[in-house]
């Protein structure tokens, strides 16, 4: 009897590939930068989003899709700080964006009007590393309040990332966290890693995170 193996994640993984280079292609030609926020649950994408909107949304006309695994809690909150529709994606359980979500989000956008798109991920250290969502760019979050080794852990993440943002920093007088380790393990996994240490409760550090966000966007055409 002969055995026949189908691939299904090879399958869909190429499928996805596909679909984040139309959704990248997309997005060039309307100029927009985009960026793939990932983290574990609860090291504070959401709040150090509330800021960035609140305080650069319209100068870098921003817009966000903020995907959630059951409901649209994140995507109301973002929603309170900015005029722009923030575009909620609910998986119904699933631990990660895929670049067909991203793809049908857009739809609902006024592409024309954007230079910044944000792309709150799910909270999951492990499915997000794996799917292209046509992003320029991976912002990894990484809270004093997780241990040193999550670089280690989950290395794929960490591998396929551009920059990782220390968040919580405010709590480190509070927590047994090296920083200095922490960054070590990082580049362990992946030597050309950027960093950036940051509270967005209490806005230490936050110039920097909105200096490489002005850097990431297009200039403003001349009036």
């Amino acid at each position: 009897m002969t055995v026949r193996t189908i691939e299904v994640r090879e399958r869909v993984m190429a499928r996805n590939d596909e679909l984040a280079a139309q959704v990248r292609a997309r997005l060039a030609t309307h100029g927009i930068t985009a960026l793939n926020l990932m983290s574990s649950p609860g090291s504070g994408k959401t709040t150090l989003l509330e800021r960035t909107l609140a305080l650069l949304g319209e100068p870098l006309d921003m817009a966000v899709i903020a995907g959630d695994c059951q409901t649209q809690n994140d995507a109301d909150r973002l929603a309170a700080h900015t005029a722009r529709l923030v575009q909620a994606v609910v998986t119904g359980g699933a631990c990660h964006l895929d670049a067909l979500q991203v793809s049908a989000a857009l739809d609902n956008l006024d592409l024309a009007t954007i230079r910044l798109l944000i792309i709150e991920n799910v909270g999951n250290l492990v499915c997000p590393a794996a799917w292209d969502l046509g992003e320029q760019a991976r912002v990894v979050l990484f809270a004093v309040t997780e241990g040193e080794d999550k670089p280690l852990k989950y290395p794929k993440m960490f591998e396929k990332a551009d920059w990782v943002v220390v968040t919580k920093t405010d709590l480190l007088p509070y927590v047994p966290f090296d920083s200095e380790r922490a960054v070590r393990n990082c580049l362990q996994v992946n030597p050309g890693l950027q960093f950036m240490h940051l509270s967005a409760m209490t806005g230490d550090g936050l110039v920097a995170w909105f200096d490489f966000l002005r850097r990431s966007v297009r200039p403003l055409a001349p009036a």
